[in-house]
């Protein structure tokens, strides 16, 4: 694993003037254009109850995302050093967030990988290593609430 400083270059450009720019708060889209050289361009946008478009993604949407990915990321690589043979993985992540007069904030994301390993298996130990990742995951570490995991794993021939 690489140790050492990472630094991230993302171009976020705006792409909501539709004619009169910032005049007021109904008069511009929110969507825009999040870019990394040399990978696909997200489409982004506010979520719909800020006035966004819906077919784009929000950074609400990203931020669950990229917990839910990184938790992922981080298992898998434990999972591999362990000798746990993952299957499949999928995560039904949910987050939520408030949005007050005075605040607005993500107060939880639960994450719910439902893991399948192979037969044989340690499934206490792959269970384990949710915790571990949990531990190690670089925006689990990053952000002021919490983020829950309820694991689900189960086994299958191969």
């Amino acid at each position: 694993m690489a140790s050492g400083e990472h630094e991230y270059r993302v171009n976020v450009t705006w792409i909501g003037n539709e004619g009169s720019g910032t005049s007021g708060y109904r008069t511009y889209g929110r969507n825009h254009d999040i870019r990394v050289d040399g990978k696909p361009t997200i489409p982004g946008s506010a979520d719909p109850a800020f006035r966004g478009d819906a077919s784009r993604w929000n950074p609400e949407d990203l931020l669950v995302a990229s917990a839910s990915a990184c938790h992922k990321l981080w298992y898998l690589h434990l999972c591999a050093e362990a000798g746990v043979v993952v299957e499949q993985y999928r995560d039904d992540a949910v987050g939520t967030m408030i949005d007050t007069a005075t605040e607005g904030r993500f107060t939880r994301i639960v994450l719910r990988p439902h893991v399948t390993i192979r037969a044989g298996g340690d499934v206490a130990l792959a269970e384990h290593l949710h915790h571990t990742a949990h531990e190690k995951c670089y925006i689990a570490n990053s952000v002021n609430f919490p983020i829950e995991c309820e694991p689900v794993i189960e086994t299958i021939d191969v």
